[in-house]
């Protein structure tokens, strides 16, 4: 059976308290548990560059080469933060992280620009002074273990995290979940509705008949509820006027 604009919308105003309370209910429960439930995640980062260490600003020439050697270095370096060679001095420096090796590498992101010298680390935690210690931390210690790793000393900290007295979480984003919930569960809320009807074959109105049958209806036998049976029984107190009517009518 094909439907048309119109079936589609008879449909979605058939069952449109069903759309309106689903959507509502989704919408509700996400805001309420992205507002009161779910913990905030701040995120510091830090800026390493590889470069010669040793190069003054405007007074040695550019080397094309040596440049080309530290980006092509640079995929080596996202490899080798993420080892347990730095992370575990960063675990025996920093005990108050109270973290294993393996739990830093799951927190540490690496992320460089194509075609720049500059490496970003980002570390994600339910504190934001937790994460600024921790990325500062990681930086530093590959920066002094990079020499005896590489044999090279090309890596200087660009800048380090700050901390800041009002930081601003990166997720969870009430906002935007609850945008999402709400075009989510509308899409859902309609997908359900077309499937029930779907589902439901029973014959409801004449254009059902006609429909299902290609005939005409002949008769209907209306629905009548004991409510409306009570409602039309005649009174005693009518029945009295009628019988003293009829009375009179019979004395005259």
């Amino acid at each position: 059976m094909e439907l048309d604009l119109r079936d589609y919308i008879k449909i979605i105003r058939k069952r449109i308290w069903l759309i309106l309370i689903f959507t509502l209910v989704c919408t509700l429960t996400t805001g309420i548990v992205s507002y009161f439930f779910l913990r905030p995640v701040y995120e510091a980062s830090t800026k390493l560059i590889v470069n010669k260490s040793n190069e003054r600003q405007g007074l040695d020439q550019v080397d094309i080469n040596s440049i080309n050697l530290n980006l092509r270095l640079i995929d080596t370096y996202k490899e080798v933060i993420k080892t347990p060679r730095i992370m575990d001095k960063v675990v025996r420096e920093y005990p108050q992280f109270d973290l294993t090796a393996e739990q830093l590498i799951n927190k540490i992101t690496v992320s460089s620009v194509n075609n720049t010298q500059v490496m970003t680390l980002i570390v994600q935690d339910n504190s934001y002074a937790k994460a600024v210690d921790i990325v500062n931390a990681v930086s530093k210690v590959f920066q002094s273990e990079i020499p005896s790793i590489m044999k090279v000393d090309n890596v200087s900290l660009l800048n380090e995290a700050k901390m800041m007295d009002k930081p601003i979480p990166v997720k969870p984003n009430p906002k935007l979940n609850i945008a999402i919930s709400f075009v989510v569960s509308l899409m859902l809320a309609v997908g359900l509705a077309f499937l029930l009807d779907y589902l439901d074959d029973t014959i409801k109105t004449e254009e059902d008949v006609k429909e299902v049958l290609g005939l005409a209806t002949l008769s209907m036998i209306a629905k009548i509820n004991e409510e409306d049976l009570i409602s039309h029984k005649p009174s005693v107190t009518a029945s009295r006027q009628v019988g003293e009517t009829k009375h009179v009518t019979i004395n005259q």
